[in-house]
Parts: structure tokens; C-alpha cells; sequence
């Protein structure tokens, strides 16, 4: 039973799902600042109509802008090396080893012919035949 719910978990899209509403959440803010802090205001300053009471000429609010960027990043430089780069380690090591080379060396002609071969299917030589 806990191996079923390890190998759910570690499935590739259950935590590429759980990165992306993480980011999606984080990035949300940073569309929210450039709306409230640069469009509004614009808006405000072109058309006069939403709320130009903290309008002033030079402030556009970059400093919320920045602010949520930069939240943006960090946030995703949390989820990535603390979530995103130890799980791939794990899955790389609860990978299977890849199986052994079934080939062996041709000794005349250097080609690769299965290793329980007796002579070689390409020079068919039997002397020439080695274990690599």
C-alpha cells in the first residue's frame, strides 16, 4: 500500500502539477502589481476615470512591481532546488539499472555479435571470436 502511494507521488505529474500551481500562485502576484501599480494608474492618467486619487506623476508603483517579481523569483528558486531538483535525484536512484551489454567484440573484424555466439555473423570467423 505505501508503495503504491510512493510511486503516485513520485510520478512525474503529480509534482510537475504541484510546481505549477505553486508557480501559478506566485506569478499570480506579480500580474496583479504590473494591473494595480502601471495599468491602473496609465489608465488613470489617459482616461481620468478609475482611481486617481494616489495618482502622481512619477509614480507608477515600481517599487510593488519589483517587489512582486522578485517574490515571483525567489519562490520559484525555493520550489525548484528544495522540491524540483532533490525529487529528480531520487527518481534518477529508484531507477533500474540498465541491463547488462548482451554483445561481445569480434576479435577479426571488430563488430558487435551477441555474446553467446559461437562464430561471427559478419566476418564468420570462430577463432576470432572473444569475450569482451
Amino acid at each position: 500500500m505505501l508503495k503504491g502511494f510512493r510511486d503516485f507521488v513520485l510520478r512525474g505529474n503529480v509534482i510537475d502539477l504541484a510546481v505549477a500551481v505553486v508557480m501559478g500562485a506566485a506569478f499570480s502576484g506579480v500580474v496583479k502589481a504590473i494591473t494595480e501599480n502601471f495599468i491602473t494608474p496609465l489608465i488613470a492618467l489617459v482616461g481620468g476615470a478609475p482611481d486617481t486619487s494616489a495618482l502622481n506623476v512619477a509614480g507608477f508603483g515600481w517599487g510593488n512591481i519589483l517587489s512582486a517579481v522578485l517574490n515571483f523569483l525567489i519562490t520559484a528558486a525555493v520550489v525548484y532546488f528544495l522540491i524540483v531538483a532533490p525529487l529528480n535525484r531520487l527518481v534518477a536512484q529508484l531507477k533500474p539499472a540498465p541491463p547488462p551489454q548482451a554483445t561481445k567484440k569480434c576479435a577479426e573484424c571488430l563488430s558487435d555479435i551477441p555474446a553467446d555466439a559461437r562464430r561471427c555473423a559478419f566476418c564468420t570467423s570462430a577463432s576470432g571470436v572473444t569475450r569482451a
